[in-house]
């Protein structure tokens, strides 16, 4: 009974959601229905929520990332219409939407470019509280190899809250990346900030080494 009660409450959130939708214009409406059911449904739940934390049952996977991304990319765009239409009660409710998204994406978000989509956003409403949230996440969320493609993104504010990261991530987590010839230099980096900046013995240990054995190969 109850689960038949929830699946009412969440279709009947997404009929009036896709009705607001309807409001913000053709380019939302196209992206809200490109999302699949269970993307929607964690919309929903979070706008019929107190907050964005939607954790459970509900599916959330690297194509909720993308579709997210988008949504919030149609919503963000639309609110920053100089010539929007909209009146000021859909224009509230435009920027709610676009909250309760960001924020899911904040809870939730799996991928490096996300995350710098979301920083971007925060840095243009000059929201540094956020970034201060989103730096504090970031070690949390993501494992040391992703933090180094985050390393890599165009955004310089995201490069460097990776870089930051890194240069706290454990010691070993940076020497196994020094295997990886992408991630390689990036990893050095952060134990060169270890040996120097944070006076970690075991960085410096590791750095000497690796120092040996490529003077024993150019030898």
């Amino acid at each position: 009974m109850l689960a038949l009660l929830a699946d009412e409450r969440i279709f009947s959130g997404e009929k009036t959601l896709r009705m607001t939708m309807e409001d913000f214009g053709a380019g939302v409406v196209s992206v809200w229905e490109g999302l699949r059911s269970t993307t929607r449904i964690l919309i929903v739940n979070a706008l019929q929520s107190s907050s964005a934390t939607t954790h459970g049952s509900t599916v959330y996977d690297a194509r909720s990332d993308w579709e997210l991304s988008r949504l919030l990319d149609a919503l963000d765009t639309r609110a920053a219409d100089d010539h929007s239409s909209l009146s000021m009660d859909q224009a509230e409710r435009l920027k709610h939407m676009a909250e309760t998204t960001a924020s899911v994406l904040q809870e939730r978000a799996q991928s490096a470019e996300v995350f710098a989509q979301l920083v971007e956003r925060a840095l243009r409403r000059c929201d540094y509280a956020r970034i201060d949230r989103l730096a504090d996440a970031l070690s949390a969320r993501f494992a040391p190899g992703e933090i180094c493609e985050l390393a890599r993104q165009p955004s310089a504010v995201s490069r460097a809250l990776a870089h930051e990261a890194l240069a706290q991530s454990p010691t070993a987590a940076l020497v196994a990346l020094l295997a990886d010839p992408v991630d390689a230099v990036i990893a050095r980096e952060a134990l060169e900030r270890q040996a120097v900046e944070f006076d970690s013995e075991d960085a410096r240990q590791f750095l000497n080494m690796l120092e040996q054995l490529e003077a024993e190969e150019d030898f």
